[in-house]
């Protein structure tokens, strides 16, 4: 693959990859730095890819660890005196965006994937390098997690 082709096929998945980052991560400045992050990190690597047809889901595993890297980043970190600030995340506090936050980790990765990335099954499958039914069940027990939450 061609650095050419590779920058157009980055930039058709580029909302998909910052949409799945901004869940993850929850900040936009945060979302943006990971994606600009694992795409840099996969032309690098580009030799790598064994098999083309799979770019979009070795894109978005790249972009997974990059978001668990800046997760755990984020937890060494001091916390500051958010009161002194007014964020833009009093703005736009949903209530699904809260209660996807609240999942676990395993079940919050699939649902990003699935629902909000629009991957299907078997690509949520290959890029949490877990089987399909795996993905199936922690499909159902966040879904589920999801509904008791928001109900309540």
């Amino acid at each position: 693959m061609k650095s050419e082709e590779f920058a157009n096929r980055v930039s058709r998945i580029k909302p998909r990859l910052y949409r799945t980052a901004l869940l993850y991560l929850g900040g936009e400045s945060l979302a943006k730095d990971a994606v600009d992050e694992a795409e840099y990190k996969a032309f690098i690597s580009l030799k790598k890819l064994r098999q083309p047809e799979f770019f979009e889901t070795w894109l978005t595993r790249i972009l997974i660890n990059e978001c668990k890297k800046a997760l755990r980043r984020l937890k060494r970190e001091v916390p500051y005196d958010s009161s002194l600030e007014a964020s833009a995340e009093d703005l736009d506090s949903l209530p699904l965006k809260e209660a996807i936050q609240l999942l676990p980790q395993e079940l919050r990765e699939v649902i990003i994937l699935r629902y909000f990335s629009g991957f299907t099954v078997v690509e949520t499958a290959q890029s949490l390098d877990i089987p399909q039914g795996t993905v199936a069940t922690r499909c159902r027990r966040a879904l589920k997690l999801l509904k008791l939450e928001l109900s309540e």
